[in-house]
C-alpha cells in the first residue's frame, strides 16, 4: 500500500459542511471504509454535481481551496471543474476518515509534456491495495478502479490505464472523451504546481476554458455536455445534438438539464455569442 498522510486531513471538511455535503448528494454517512462505501459516494457525487467551467469563461472568480467549492457546489448550487469537483469530494472522504492523497497531474501531457503537469487534480484512496478516485475529468469513469494498469469498462464506455515513462501512469479516456487522458504518479502532489495553473486556466488568453463555454452532467448511461451553443448527449452506442437558440433556452438548459443556478444567464449567452460556434475548451 502506497500511503502518504501529508495532505489528508488539512482539507477536510467540517462536521457542519460533511452532513450538508452527504445531504446534498442523498448518501448517509458510511459504516465502513471500504471500495463499496467509497464506490457508492463517488457515483453519487458524479450524479449530483455537473462539471462545469463557466468562472473561467465568463471571469467570475475561484479558488482552488476545497473550502470555496463547498461554498459554491453546496451552499450555492453550481458545479466546477476538477479543482472544485475532485477537491470537493477528496475532502468529503478525509472528513469521513478515507485515506485519501491529493494527485497532482497532467491532463493531455502525452502532447503537451510536463507543461501540463498541474492541470489537473486527482485522488488516490487506500484501502488495503489503492485505488484512483476520479470525478474531475467530466466524461469518464463513473466510479473507483484499482489504481493499476489494465483496460477498465464502465457504462459500455472503455478506458485504460497504462504505465509510461518516469514513473507515471496514465489514464486513458474514452474514444468519444473530451480530455483523451491525463497522466499522474501515485506519490506525487505539488499544490504550488496546481495553484499557478489554476491561476493560468482561468486567466489567460490561451487558456482552453477563457475561450470556450465547458459544461458536462453525467446520466445513468452516459452524459449531456454543453460546448458554447452546442448541446450534445452521449452514450456509449449514440451521440445526439442539438442547438441552444437564445438566452431563455440557455438559461433553461441551465436549470432543467444541468441542474445549476447560474448569475446572469444573458450575459453567459452574449459571451457566447461573441465567440462563436468554432471555439473548442
Amino acid at each position: 500500500m502506497i500511503h502518504n498522510p501529508s495532505n489528508e486531513n488539512k482539507m477536510a471538511l467540517t462536521t457542519a459542511q460533511l452532513d450538508a455535503y452527504l445531504a446534498r448528494i442523498g448518501v448517509e454517512r458510511p459504516v465502513s471504509h471500504d471500495i463499496q462505501s467509497l464506490s457508492k459516494l463517488h457515483r453519487a457525487h458524479l450524479m449530483t454535481f455537473t462539471w462545469e467551467a463557466l468562472d473561467a469563461f465568463m471571469g467570475w472568480p475561484s479558488s482552488i481551496a476545497p473550502a470555496s467549492a463547498f461554498a459554491k457546489m453546496v451552499e450555492g448550487r453550481r458545479g466546477g471543474w476538477c479543482y472544485e469537483m475532485n477537491g470537493l469530494f477528496g475532502a468529503a472522504l478525509a472528513a469521513l476518515g478515507f485515506q485519501v492523497t491529493r494527485l497532482c497531474g497532467g491532463v493531455d501531457r502525452e502532447k503537451l509534456g510536463d507543461i501540463a503537469i498541474g492541470n489537473h487534480l486527482t485522488l488516490r484512496v487506500d484501502f488495503e491495495r489503492p485505488y484512483l478516485a476520479e470525478v474531475g475529468v467530466a466524461d469518464a469513469i463513473v466510479e473507483p478502479v484499482p489504481l493499476d494498469s489494465g483496460p477498465i469498462s464502465q457504462r459500455g464506455f472503455d478506458f485504460s490505464i497504462e504505465h509510461v515513462e518516469g514513473g507515471w501512469l496514465r489514464f486513458n479516456n474514452h474514444a468519444r472523451g473530451i480530455a483523451r487522458s491525463f497522466d499522474f504518479r501515485p506519490d506525487h502532489c505539488d499544490e504550488a504546481a496546481m495553484v499557478a495553473t489554476h491561476e493560468w486556466l482561468m486567466q489567460d488568453s490561451g487558456s482552453p476554458f477563457t475561450n470556450a463555454l465547458a459544461i458536462l452532467r453525467h446520466t445513468m448511461n452516459g452524459y449531456v455536455a454543453l460546448q458554447n451553443d452546442c448541446l450534445r448527449r452521449v452514450t456509449a452506442t449514440s451521440i445526439s445534438e442539438q442547438r441552444i437558440t437564445s438566452a431563455d433556452h440557455l438559461a433553461d438548459t441551465f436549470e432543467f438539464i444541468f441542474g445549476l443556478d447560474v448569475p446572469q444567464p444573458g450575459d453567459v449567452w452574449e459571451r457566447i455569442q461573441a465567440i462563436g460556434h468554432d471555439k473548442a475548451a
